[in-house]
């Protein structure tokens, strides 16, 4: 019995020849007894509600953002030529793109996906307990990084992983200086609210290719005009050691780093354990543990 099935798709996509924009009808802030009780105030979680985003500048400090700058540069220096699927090459090169399931490979950054600073805060959001569904660094290095085309997050999950509601968040952290000028973090605010299906059947092991450049999943100029129209575009620029935390429905993208200042962040999602992944909505194989994990 497919899992199409068992469960109604509130959110179909890659299914219609057009695409269309359908309502979210997930909360944003899961409230229940741990909304009161977390580090987050009031004013950070409506904040959050009606953006879909919070940036919190400087949140770590220089010694702990220096650990983990030397950890991540140690990575690349491992992985430069490694033969791994965890690793992910740019499209156009054989630079080190990002390395995936940081959180389960390596101590440093295990630890950092566990801090209480960070996890009571997604508990506070999402209302309940929380498992790592994705991790990765995304480097991008002066004058080659390439961009990551608008997306939402949830949308691939969703189809390709089988995660079945809105109950999720990236956090990102940035490992250096985050300017408007070396390819920061773009959001559109308010446009976690609307689900923009996508077009095009997925092809088989997709992720093989989507990891370098997606192609299948992105959003159509029309209705991501629409959004942006509506809501503008917000630069998440700041310090290294900022915390940005989106909504896994946030339309989100960056552009290429042509400056000579590199860009590299942590991404770590959290997923709620209530909200944990069925058979992928697109009937296909699910992608392997390394990008989605399957509890």
């Amino acid at each position: 019995m497919t899992n199409q099935s068992i469960v109604h798709d509130v959110y179909p996509s890659r299914v219609s020849p057009k695409a269309r924009i359908l309502p979210r009808v997930d909360p944003v802030v899961y409230r229940n007894e741990r909304t009161n009780s977390g580090p987050l105030t009031t004013e950070q979680l409506s904040f959050y509600e009606q953006n879909g985003y919070l940036n919190l500048t400087g949140f770590f400090a220089s010694e702990e953002v220096q650990e983990l700058r030397s950890e991540m540069d140690r990575l690349w220096e491992k992985n430069a030529k490694a033969n791994r699927k965890e690793v992910i090459r740019e499209p156009e090169s054989q630079e080190v793109r990002s390395i995936f399931a940081v959180h389960r490979d390596n101590e440093v950054f295990r630890q950092l996906s566990q801090d209480p600073r960070l996890v009571q805060m997604i508990e506070q959001i999402l209302g309940s307990e929380v498992y790592i569904h994705q991790s990765r660094i995304n480097y991008k290095k002066g004058f080659t990084g390439k961009e990551f085309y608008w997306h939402s997050d949830f949308e691939t999950w969703h189809v390709e992983d089988g995660m079945p509601r809105m109950r999720a968040l990236s956090c990102s952290i940035t490992l250096e200086e985050n300017f408007h000028y070396n390819g920061p973090l773009l959001l559109v605010p308010g446009s976690h609210q609307s689900f923009i299906t996508c077009v095009g059947e997925t092809p088989e092991d997709h992720y093989e290719q989507s990891l370098r450049r997606q192609e299948y999943g992105v959003p159509d100029q029309e209705n991501l005009a629409k959004l942006v129209e509506k809501h503008g575009i917000d630069t998440m620029t700041g310090p290294a050691g900022s915390v940005v935390l989106f909504d896994c429905n946030i339309m989100h993208g960056s552009n290429s780093n042509i400056s000579p200042l590199p860009r590299s962040n942590v991404f770590m999602v959290y997923n709620s354990v209530e909200n944990k992944l069925m058979a992928p909505f697109s009937g296909q194989q699910p992608r392997p543990d390394y990008i989605a994990t399957r509890e």
